[in-house]
């Protein structure tokens, strides 16, 4: 009797002319629930049904003969997986019976649209007033209630197996970017070794070291930029650095921000609110990918100021990333108790191409389908001067694609009786013997003479049939070829000029 008179009460408010719903309702709940203290708390700060969905509490739904609930049904993410999808309920009013730490409570949602702004919800916390033998109300405030909420409050600022992202000026917890991250490891990040190992210390150092900036009086506060051209190792560093401050106990909680724009507020805004954050959830890693596109001339002395710790600043370690660390203003990339220390993602040396041919090894070493030595990645490393990771890892994927689509070809022409085709749908070029293929790249030399080649590499006799030398030994060729022809456009853009959208067609990291 008295759900179905709330949700009457809420259904008369909703079509009535605007006024304040939120108000209106916890005094329409308060005539409904005399014997109630009535609660109304922010959803986004005390998510009440994901404390009981984390099985911290009990929250069962008993409205479902009057509620008002919208459902719909979600389908899989990507065609190629092969779930049929999920129906999900948009709850615009509904009621639980909810139960914590031995106390029952009763709780409302409600949902509704306002004009040019996003829906808005709002939640409600029931609970039952405390009374004497004669029926007299004694408590008109009920801690128990408070308890709850502390309690749900805490819980709700941690994140579970999700990052913070800054974005159209607000922050979301993000699962999706979690999932990105959480099988990130240093171990699948192939770098120099000193540098690889400073970064690691530098980082986990900084947390591990927070009484010792307080027995120095230095401020526990650090910053770190990665830079280098793209495709080098800086956005799957990042990952890695996530993930292995996850795993620490306590954890360190990841902030990643994405833009300062959005349609509301200006970027001075988005800057004080992403500090404001990053201080609440200190220690924690603060990152912000792309600086330099991020930090303009308009916002730099207000990032700064937010930087040097007008504020208190303890405990955040700051991580910036730039492909071009001369775009970045002196104040930032120069100065010290900001930005601390610098590390370079260079294109990789010789050894630390073999080690990435190595890693591929490792992962192809129960297929029976590529014939990979251990002595081809010497080999393949010398091929590859010149080259980033991400090129790296593209050479990699449409060899083995080619030598697999041949393998599929020869094996159906075999069954078929018929010959096989020679277009893999992936190599485009005919296939070169290796002798061959350096006769190509002398030629090229004669044509131009400051074009970057591919170096001459002695191969060994028993190599010289090897399927996947081959295969990368063609691919290598063009894909010198695309960078020669990217590095060209780059030239031609006038100085000064922006050049993040030609860059893009690099191969992302």
């Amino acid at each position: 009797m008295e759900h179905s008179r709330a949700l009457q009460e809420w259904q008369n408010l909703n079509s009535a002319p605007r006024s304040d719903m939120e108000f209106m309702f916890l005094r329409r709940l308060q005539e409904t629930y005399p014997q109630h203290i009535v609660t109304r708390i922010n959803p986004g700060e005390c998510d009440v049904i994901g404390f009981a969905d984390a099985d911290l509490a009990s929250a069962i739904r008993d409205d479902k003969a009057e509620n008002h609930t919208v459902e719909s049904f979600r389908g899989p993410i990507s065609r190629l997986q092969e779930e049929s999808g999920i129906l999900t309920e948009d709850i615009k009013f509904g009621r639980w019976l909810y139960k914590w730490d031995e106390t029952e409570y009763i709780v409302y949602q409600i949902k509704y649209e306002v004009p040019f702004r996003p829906p808005q919800r709002s939640v409600y916390v029931l609970s039952q007033k405390a009374v004497n033998d004669d029926g007299e109300v004694t408590e008109h405030y009920n801690s128990r209630t408070d308890a709850l909420l502390l309690a749900v409050g805490k819980w709700s600022r941690e994140l579970h197996d999700e990052i913070y992202v800054f974005d159209d000026q607000a922050w979301a917890k993000d699962k999706k970017l979690w999932e990105s991250v959480k099988n990130s490891s240093w171990d699948d990040v192939i770098l120099n070794p000193a540098m690889k190992h400073n970064l690691i210390s530098d980082v986990q150092g900084f947390f591990d070291a927070q009484s010792l900036y307080k027995k120095l009086a230095v401020p526990w506060k650090r910053g770190i930029i990665l830079h280098g051209v793209p495709g080098n190792g800086k956005t799957i560093s990042i990952k890695a650095l996530i993930n292995s401050l996850h795993i620490r106990s306590p954890s360190v909680p990841s902030l990643y921000v994405k833009s300062f724009d959005g349609d509301c507020h200006g970027p001075k805004w988005s800057i004080h609110e992403i500090f404001k954050q990053a201080r609440m959830m200190a220690p924690c890693l603060l990152i912000f990918e792309d600086l330099d596109s991020l930090v303009t001339p308009k916002t730099r002395s207000y990032f700064l100021n937010e930087v040097d710790g007008l504020e208190d600043n303890d405990g955040i370690l700051m991580v910036g990333s730039t492909n071009y660390l001369s775009k970045l203003d002196p104040s930032i990339s120069k100065r010290p108790s900001r930005f601390d220390r610098k590390y370079h993602f260079k294109l990789p040396s010789e050894e630390e191409r073999r080690a990435y041919c190595m890693f591929w090894r490792e992962k192809l070493l129960n297929n029976d389908m590529i014939e990979f030595p251990e002595d081809v990645c010497p080999i393949i490393a010398k091929l590859t001067e010149g080259f980033s990771f991400a090129y790296l890892k593209e050479l990699f994927v449409i060899s083995l694609l080619g030598i697999a689509r041949k393998a599929a070809e020869t094996s159906e022409a075999r069954d078929t009786g018929s010959s096989a085709s020679t277009d893999d749908g992936i190599v485009v070029e005919k296939e070169e013997t290796l002798e061959e293929f350096k006769d190509g790249i002398a030629a090229a030399t004669d044509e131009k003479v400051e074009k970057r080649v591919i170096p001459e590499v002695d191969i060994p006799a028993h190599l010289k049939d090897n399927e996947l030398l081959k295969a990368v030994a063609v691919q290598a060729k063009m894909l010198l070829e695309e960078m020669e022809s990217t590095d060209d456009e780059l030239a031609a853009v006038p100085q000064g000029q922006d050049v993040h959208n030609i860059a893009g067609m690099c191969a992302a990291e």
